[in-house]
């Protein structure tokens, strides 16, 4: 598991929800982290399953 810029992006970029499998769903899941490419973004709520890439942290301000 990455270490993320604080303990707010972590808690975000971690969060597992127990009531909603697909992330895209859960309206407590804010941040998507994708550990491949290693973006952050945040969940965009149409109904669908996707996202708008961040470059700095919402909390912080530090540079993702």
């Amino acid at each position: 598991m990455k270490k993320h810029c604080c303990e707010d992006m972590d808690y975000h970029a971690n969060f597992k929800c127990d009531i909603h499998k697909n992330p895209f769903d859960c309206p407590d899941k804010i941040i998507i982290f994708n550990e491949k490419d290693n973006d952050y973004g945040l969940i965009v709520r149409d109904g669908g399953s996707s996202s708008i890439v961040i470059a700095f942290c919402p909390w912080c301000g530090s540079r993702l």
